[in-house]
């Protein structure tokens, strides 16, 4: 089949490992030389005022371009008035914004791929406020980008804003299951032994979804406010109350689409173990700690819950890949197959919709965990 355009990858500051990635499993896919790449070569030097342009130093005519951004990346830095400077989500932003400039109308088609959505925790309105999602999205189309990708949107809805564009939400359900499955390889995932938890409201729709394709029982919290202040830009949260079935013996899986300062999955954590439950396992699309790791440091010494699922698609510092209590689920091969996909101009159903992989997972689960638990009976019965 024809490809759409020549492929071409940019790496964004701070992603290069990442696309470093996903351009070997591009490589390796295309039979392409060690030599060769899909990654292009851009820059986006400062001035010393803070200013900045984008390099992009070969041509764009006619490719396929997709630009992989990590909005939330405060590791990368540069100089302004002699002192360094980490990288907000604005600057992130502007910078993605700069390289699109310096394609110059040149590329056949260009897609973003940005993992966490720039402002997507700003994407409804409730009094007088900016809608910045809603706006950050319909820049992007206004100068030239023809699809974004993102993953586990806060709110997907805020798609409404561009409904001529494309937009494609992927979840990484079956990626996170694998990883648990592959770091307990005893765990049962029938609907007698393990439940999965909504935090809250807003996460109900992803975890009905584990729910529904796995075949398991559903629960859920809901956040009660206190709508009349505000502390750190959002009404405080009062109590998380418990709706569902009785949880006691059983394992727990809490889906969630980003863990910020961790408040809140703490509280939930708490009162699943003081209901009963066996092991919490905590699903977090994305873990940006903006309080450090002293809560849920804590929360896992006294044994609230027994590990954290988190993707690689935003940033990691190597302190937080050492922590017993956190598994690091690799996207990149994920992203890879996303990329081949559109570029020849297929469709991404299948990889939107991972319900037979899932179902496939689930049947070798079950036959591993029922091989474990023999083998445990066996070593008693010799003891």
């Amino acid at each position: 089949m024809d490809l759409y355009g020549e492929l071409g990858v940019i790496g964004m500051k701070g992603c290069e490992d990442f696309v470093s990635q996903v351009d070997e499993y591009l490589r390796e896919w295309r039979r392409h030389g060690d030599e060769e790449t899909y990654l292009i070569d851009v820059d986006c030097p400062r001035f010393g005022s803070g200013e900045a342009k984008a390099i992009i130093r070969e041509s764009m005519r006619g490719h396929d371009i997709y630009i992989f951004t990590d909005m939330f990346n405060h590791s990368v830095t540069y100089k302004m008035y002699g002192k360094d400077v980490p990288m907000s989500p604005d600057d992130h932003f502007a910078d993605l914004k700069r390289i699109i400039a310096a394609v110059g109308g040149k590329a056949r088609r260009i897609s973003v791929i940005m993992p966490m959505l720039y402002e997507g925790r700003q994407h409804k309105r409730t009094t007088r406020e900016s809608l910045d999602c809603a706006m950050a999205l319909q820049e992007l189309v206004n100068i030239g980008v023809s699809n974004i990708v993102t993953f586990d949107a806060h709110d997907p809805r805020v798609q409404n804003a561009i409904p001529l564009s494309g937009f494609d939400n992927v979840r990484p359900t079956y990626q996170m299951l694998k990883a648990l499955t592959k770091k307990y390889p005893d765990i049962s995932l029938g609907k007698d032994d393990i439940m999965v938890i909504s935090p809250d409201e807003g996460a109900m729709s992803r975890s009905m979804y584990y729910a529904s394709v796995m075949g398991i029982e559903l629960g859920m919290f809901y956040k009660r406010r206190n709508y009349s202040i505000i502390v750190d830009g959002k009404n405080p949260i009062e109590a998380h109350e418990y709706l569902g079935r009785d949880i006691r013996d059983k394992d727990v899986i809490v889906v969630d689409d980003m863990l910020s300062s961790g408040e809140s999955i703490l509280d939930v954590s708490l009162q699943l173990k003081e209901k009963g439950a066996k092991r919490i396992f905590l699903f977090l699309t994305f873990s940006i700690f903006t309080n450090g790791y002293e809560a849920i440091e804590k929360a896992y010494n006294d044994g609230i819950f027994t590990q954290l699922f988190s993707t690689n698609l935003v940033y990691a510092p190597k302190e937080l890949l050492e922590k017993p209590w956190f598994t690091q689920v690799n996207l990149c091969k994920y992203v890879a197959y996303i990329i081949d996909t559109l570029n020849h101009d297929e469709s991404i159903s299948t990889l939107l919709n991972p319900a037979k992989r899932i179902h496939d997972l689930l049947e070798r689960q079950a036959k591993k965990s029922s091989l474990y638990r023999e083998e445990q009976l066996s070593l008693v019965d010799k003891g």
